[in-house]
């Protein structure tokens, strides 16, 4: 090996062993099955509390079968980028009833939430432009803004006071950024608020509705229709498709001028293959499912406030989320490990949260609900947390 092939190699291994050291280092799972209430993993079966599938769809039996029409029609790879060959019937017909459903004019498909955003700020911003975001935004959105032309700023956590400030600095166009469910905490950004702030400043504001689309809302539009907001309130909306509806990518959705900026200036669309087309005819059914299943909706939300009830009559030190997510607070990486390591051994999947994707002495389990866990099994976990958070309570 070259003498800087070598030392480059040397210098890896030794970060690589700094993570081991501060119980830091990560590992990947290898699933051998389905995703569902139960998994298979490295040969064993547990209990899945770690999965955002957070309607039980995923493994749905006309998803599987929407895809193998769609394998048969298009193929499995798209063969190009949507402004080339690659778009199909199938994406611009999903396009048209995802703008329908969340009742905006216009959807635009990505392949991914990451994408999106990205594709958004560096469509939307250029150099005298300003973002700004919430200082708990996923990284997503926090690349999102960094990676843009325009000055980048954050405010702390929900606290609308602190965007107000922000917002104050003078720009050609400021773009607020901002989850509508904060992934690792669970709690609901203050959108009204939020929405006001900005509207008085002349701010834009565009929320990423990945962890509640689908799940929230009287018909499962998401966050926005929880809080009663629309494209007014809020012009530019992100949702994914691999959460709650149990499929693969993503879309923004807005008014035609919004769509036709990206489509032509947004680079993560236009540089990007386009998904394969059985990929959108899974994600038309699963859209099927979400509008007329509202009892999964009804199932998970029963089962959040169980296991909260029960939670709570422990003890367990879990923040205040009402949403799926539901962060057991540990503290340190090492720690958080081991009650994950005990769960395990129990036959309980819990994946710990450690340090960058939170903060440090802020490492947790993200436990996660959903629509296809029973009582039993929700009551299952609990028995199993009263048996391992005893050493950790003390």
């Amino acid at each position: 090996m070259p003498a800087a092939a070598q030392r480059l190699d040397h210098a890896l291994r030794a970060g690589l062993e700094s993570l081991t050291a501060r119980s830091l280092y990560r590992h990947r799972r290898i699933l051998e099955g389905a995703q569902g209430a139960e998994v298979s993993v490295n040969g064993r079966r547990l209990l899945n509390f770690s999965s955002n599938d957070y309607l039980g769809l995923a493994a749905h039996p006309a998803l599987a079968e929407a895809a193998r029409r769609g394998l048969d029609r298009y193929g499995t790879g798209s063969g190009a980028a949507h402004l080339v060959t690659g778009h199909t019937h199938a994406h611009h017909a999903l396009e048209e009833e995802l703008a329908e459903f969340v009742q905006r004019p216009r959807a635009l498909l990505f392949s991914s939430g990451y994408l999106a955003n990205l594709g958004i700020a560096g469509a939307l911003l250029e150099r005298g432009d300003l973002v700004v975001e919430d200082r708990l935004n996923h990284a997503s959105l926090l690349d999102a803004g960094l990676l843009s032309s325009a000055r980048f700023t954050r405010y702390a956590h929900a606290d609308t006071d602190a965007l107000q400030r922000r917002l104050a600095v003078a720009a050609r166009r400021t773009l607020v950024m901002t989850d509508s469910v904060f992934s690792m905490d669970g709690d609901l950004a203050p959108l009204p608020d939020l929405a006001r702030a900005c509207e008085q400043a002349q701010a834009v504001l565009m929320v990423d509705d990945a962890h509640g689309f689908g799940v929230l809302g009287a018909h499962g539009r998401g966050t926005l229709e929880h809080c009663g907001l629309g494209m007014e309130e809020v012009p530019v909306l992100m949702a994914t498709l691999g959460k709650a509806l149990g499929t693969f990518g993503a879309f923004v959705a807005g008014s035609e001028a919004l769509i036709e900026t990206l489509i032509q200036y947004a680079r993560t669309y236009i540089y990007t293959t386009a998904p394969p087309a059985a990929w959108a005819e899974a994600a038309r059914a699963v859209l099927r499912l979400v509008r007329t299943e509202g009892w999964r909706r009804e199932k998970l939300h029963a089962l959040i406030a169980r296991f909260r009830a029960g939670a709570a009559a422990l003890g367990l030190p879990l923040l205040d989320s009402r949403t799926a997510i539901q962060p057991l607070m540990i503290g340190d990486a090492a720690g958080a490990l081991a009650v994950s390591d005990a769960l395990a051994a129990r036959g309980i999947l819990a994946v710990a949260i450690r340090p960058p994707t939170v903060p440090a002495g802020r490492a947790r389990l993200r436990l996660t609900l959903t629509a296809a866990h029973s009582d039993a099994q929700v009551d299952q976990l609990l028995d199993a947390l009263a048996q391992v958070m005893k050493p950790v309570s003390r």
